[in-house]
């Protein structure tokens, strides 16, 4: 009995997804899906998804792209290194709801001096520090390239949807503290946190770039 329930809740959800994509609420269906699944690696090892080029397109071809500003925001780790990212809150990209996170491709001299001409500093609860970039800096960073996508689903997606579009990752590699289990796919340049127990997290960038991606996973469990 519990089998049958499961696999008609599984039923149910793919259903459910592919309406969204095929119907959503009432939307044109995308011409040219762009799908979290949808990766194309070109014979030059280019990524391309959303209709973005991970290393070579810019905050603006996103911008074009997705029809929205973004939000920006600079960020200095307490390790002292800079990150400057463009968030994009609830976009439906063909159908499917989602919030993306574009890191942008700045020198950290660059960042820095953004930085020290920022207009307001807030200290974060992990230590970070963010600071209120000027007018004249956004509008420069337009042209900065996209280094790393992080797509953040609306919904919680189960296991047997993710290796349905994605396939079977070659290898899982399992976070001590949270339980998150990142399935990877060096050949595609992604990284899926798997969160047993929430929302799961994609994070895109170019397949040469994916060592030091997952570098920070070296000292946890090998799941698989």
């Amino acid at each position: 009995m519990d089998r049958k329930i499961g696999f008609g809740l599984l039923l149910i959800t793919l259903v459910a997804i592919a309406v969204a994509i095929l119907s959503p609420g009432g939307r044109t269906v995308d011409p040219n899906p762009r799908l979290p699944w949808m990766i194309e690696v070109d014979v030059q090892g280019e990524s391309h998804v959303f209709g973005l080029t991970l290393g070579e397109s810019t905050l603006a071809d996103a911008r074009e792209a997705f029809q929205e500003q973004g939000k920006m925001n600079l960020f200095l780790s307490p390790q002292g290194e800079y990150a400057i990212e463009a968030y994009f809150q609830r976009l439906f990209l063909s159908g499917l709801r989602a919030d993306l996170v574009l890191a942008l491709d700045v020198g950290q001299q660059q960042a820095a001096e953004i930085f020290d001409r920022g207009l307001r500093i807030s200290k974060l609860g992990s230590g970070a520090r963010k600071v209120d970039m000027t007018t004249p800096d956004k509008e420069m960073l337009a042209d900065a390239k996209i280094s790393l996508i992080t797509y953040l689903p609306a919904t919680d997606l189960e296991e047997e949807i993710i290796r349905r579009h994605f396939g079977e990752p070659r290898q899982k590699i399992r976070e001590k503290k949270s339980g998150i289990i990142h399935w990877l796919y060096a050949e595609k340049g992604l990284d899926i946190g798997v969160n047993p127990d929430g929302k799961e997290v994609f994070q895109y960038v170019r397949p040469s770039e994916f060592e030091e991606l997952v570098k920070p996973l070296d000292d946890q469990d090998l799941s698989e």
